[in-house]
């Protein structure tokens, strides 16, 4: 009822407009279409702007790329050079001296030490009592075997500062320090019991009879001999090398 109101009020004021206007209005009589109030509004259609399509753009100038074929070398122009202008002298150089070269040092020989000298191997025997054979030259190597025996023989192989690589009547080898060793030269008897004759042959008198393991001073071996002199428990006499381990074969030993 209300809308009614409304839209009867909406065409008066309509037509009284129109009437002021001029007549710009509906007459009398027309109808008045209204949409209807439950039809909804157009939606709005969105406005599409298509593009031009493109066109190929031509460039000018030189185009850039890899340029085919081999530039054509230009001729080139030799410019003469500006003259230089004298220096001062200069002096002669000073003929150096040739330099000798130092000799190469001769190789040391094997057979000699290289602390003390002496020839390689060598005997030596033992200074006391109690002598360690260790497994390295050095206090940090463990020992091998302790050696109870005042004046046992030991050969000397190698030297290494103040340590000497050994090997001993039983086979065993290591290394004793060198304050262990003397150079007094002994025999220790090997096999079975042996005749200490006062005569260099086999025949001759019999001073003594010595057990196997008892060390021997040795006094003299002749170059070559078959015989040394040594001393046993005091007694002096005569005793074939192969009877006792401390020479090598044929080995001269002085006096002593």
């Amino acid at each position: 009822m209300i809308r009614t109101l409304r839209i009867r009020m909406l065409l008066a004021v309509t037509l009284l407009g129109g009437a002021l206007l001029g007549g710009a209005g509906p007459a009398w009589g027309q109808v008045l279409r209204l949409p209807p109030r439950d039809v909804p509004p157009p939606p709005r259609q969105q406005v599409r702007v298509r593009a031009a399509p493109r066109t190929a753009v031509r460039r000018l100038g030189r185009p850039v790329g890899r340029p085919v074929g081999r530039p054509v070398p230009r001729p080139m122009r030799w410019l003469p050079l500006p003259p230089v202008p004298p220096g001062p002298a200069v002096a002669a150089p000073v003929p150096v001296p040739a330099v000798k070269p130092r000799p190469a040092p001769k190789p040391h020989p094997a057979d000699i030490g290289t602390v003390t000298g002496l020839p390689l191997p060598r005997f030596a025997s033992l200074r006391s009592d109690e002598v360690y054979l260790r497994a390295g030259p050095g206090f940090r190597y463990p020992v091998r075997w302790v050696y109870r025996r005042l004046g046992m023989p030991v050969e000397i192989e190698r030297e290494f500062q103040l340590w000497r690589l050994v090997l001993t009547p039983d086979g065993a080898r290591g290394w004793m320090h060198e304050a262990t060793l003397k150079g007094r030269r002994d025999g220790i008897v090997t096999g079975t019991r042996h005749r200490l004759r006062a005569t260099p042959e086999a025949a001759g008198r019999v001073v003594a009879i010595v057990d196997p393991g008892v060390i021997l001073r040795l006094l003299r071996c002749g170059a070559g001999s078959l015989w040394c002199r040594v001393e046993a428990g005091g007694r002096r006499g005569w005793m074939r090398r192969r009877d006792f381990w401390g020479t090598f074969p044929g080995e001269k030993v002085p006096d002593k």
